[in-house]
């Protein structure tokens, strides 16, 4: 019947809609504290509290607060793996340099936009909390951080794959990813604020281009 609360729409019932905005409300609510008192703080008391519920009533949505950081951590990768794709593929596929660096790029930006996430993931590890082996967040991470894999194993399809700086092609791409990510997370937590944007990004490219050679990539021409 039409005024039922379980009455199908679109799929979901409307209890299943209702729940599910208020999943992604409790969500919200833990990324707004942490960002505010950081993960390692992170209390279903507090959550209730900003959202003015009672503590109680969140688990009837998480078991417990390591649920709710499990689901927080698949999301920011599922989120970094978006911006990822999004950034790569504003560039032609016949320019593998341009859609490393874009990749690069979209990395670093997703961290200045996405501080909370950022932090979540690379930051600190959470006292008491273990991501489930072969869980969501392994599965979400490890999609995020193919990018760079694919656009190696693209270059060497298209016979333009050069020698890496280390002979085993994972390592190379790993270290790839760590060369950017080391420039990143400087970045994030302030460590480059002496310089102006300008020479930030200046470096970065710089950067980025090492991280090309590490993986046998040609090395990203400069751009503005």
């Amino acid at each position: 019947m039409a005024g039922e609360s379980n009455e199908v729409s679109g799929g979901l019932s409307r209890r299943e809609r209702v729940r599910a905005g208020t999943v992604e409300e409790i969500k919200h609510a833990a990324l707004g504290l942490i960002g505010e008192h950081g993960s390692a703080n992170l209390r279903f008391t507090d959550i209730a509290r900003s959202m003015g519920m009672t503590p109680p009533a969140l688990y009837r949505y998480f078991a417990d607060r390591d649920e709710l950081l499990t689901a927080l951590v698949a999301d920011s990768y599922d989120s970094l793996s978006g911006a990822l794709t999004a950034t790569r593929d504003t560039v032609s596929p016949d320019d593998l340099d341009g859609r490393f660096l874009a990749t690069c790029t979209g990395y670093r930006t997703w961290a200045q936009r996405n501080p909370e996430r950022f932090a979540l993931i690379f930051g600190s590890p959470v006292p008491g909390y273990a991501a489930p082996v072969e869980g969501p967040t392994a599965v979400a991470g490890r999609r995020a951080m193919e990018h760079v894999a694919e656009l190696v194993a693209d270059t060497a399809e298209r016979g333009r794959l050069g020698s890496p700086l280390v002979p085993d092609a994972e390592e190379a791409i790993l270290l790839a990813w760590a060369t950017v990510h080391g420039f990143v997370i400087l970045e994030a937590y302030g460590h480059f604020d002496s310089l102006d944007q300008e020479a930030r990004d200046r470096l970065f490219t710089v950067q980025a281009g090492l991280a090309a050679r590490t993986a046998g990539l040609a090395p990203p021409a400069d751009r503005p």
